[in-house]
């Protein structure tokens, strides 16, 4: 009996810190989802495929996690934490920009967030995407639409837009 080799798990901490890091708003709640993926990963890599992407099955993962985290916890620890460790120094317009995008980012629905961090941040594809989050390819891309939008509004001093229901 020949035994696969294990996958490298390590390799990917930098996006899944980056991500979590993203998610949560909170280095401290980032660095245990994080552990918690990886804890898990481990514990169920049997189930993960060998020679399907490995990065989309911790993603995917790491997102169950966070939202099961989200359905769990007390309302006074929903809110996120908007204030930035940011330094102002030497380049001090990007640092500006960078904290107004975060900013504008952790405002948005959860739904939205994920897309925009796993499509734009991560460079994952539509397909992966939907994959990691387990819905179809179409609400990506009309959740990322939403999310461009509506930070496009937020970042321009603009409220943000409301969308009636029409019945």
């Amino acid at each position: 009996m020949r035994l696969s080799p294990k996958p490298d798990l390590i390799e990917h901490l930098p996006r899944l810190r980056r991500y979590a890091r993203a998610l949560t708003g909170d280095v401290v709640r980032a660095d245990d989802l994080v552990q918690d993926t990886l804890e898990r990963a481990l514990a169920r890599l049997d189930l993960w495929q060998p020679g399907s992407d490995l990065r989309a099955w911790l993603f995917t993962l790491m997102h169950n996690l966070f939202v099961n985290q989200l359905r769990t916890r007390r309302p006074q620890d929903t809110a996120l934490d908007e204030a930035l460790d940011i330094p102002v120094s030497g380049g001090q317009m990007e640092a500006l920009a960078a904290r107004d995008m975060h900013a504008a980012l952790v405002r948005l629905p959860d739904e939205q967030r994920e897309v925009i961090l796993l499509v734009g941040l991560e460079q994952f594809s539509y397909a992966e995407a939907a994959q990691v989050l387990g819905v179809p390819v179409g609400t990506i891309m009309s959740r990322l639409a939403r999310a461009r939008e509506r930070m496009r509004h937020m970042l321009a001093g603009a409220p943000a837009v409301q969308l009636k229901v029409v019945k």
